[in-house]
């Protein structure tokens, strides 16, 4: 139970938005009478994962970072800017659903009611 994985090599693959990913391919050596096996995976041969080591350790960073003590605070704080802005769209604007299909139209209905929220908040600074 429990066996060193070793490397079977690497592969790039591009995500939609175009990034380039290099993922690194892990084989284990002998999973014939493992009690485990079953449950570790349904494979006719070695169990194989793949890992993306970049993605690991951006990952990482981030949360690192959203754990931090600055990370807290600005979570916070979206309670108070952000929330209250979709409040005021949803309540006083009355804009509860999206008349619109597919997400192109989506993003010109909902970029036409952000620039109407931010209009209204500069008729009253004016």
């Amino acid at each position: 139970m429990g066996q060193q994985m070793h490397n079977i090599g690497q592969y790039q693959k591009k995500t939609t938005n175009g990034y380039l990913q290099t993922y690194t391919r892990y084989q284990a050596t002998n999973c014939n009478g493992c009690p485990l096996r079953g449950l570790c995976h349904k494979s006719k041969h070695h169990r194989i994962i793949e890992r993306n080591h970049n993605l690991i350790r951006l990952k990482a960073k981030a949360k690192e970072k959203l754990l931090s003590k600055d990370g807290v605070a600005h979570r916070k704080q979206r309670c108070w800017d952000i929330e209250a802005i979709f409040g005021d769209i949803k309540h006083n604007m009355n804009f509860k659903r999206f008349a619109l299909r597919g997400i192109e139209k989506v993003n010109v209905e909902i970029g036409l009611v952000a620039m109407a929220h931010n209009l209204k908040k500069l008729a009253l600074v004016i």
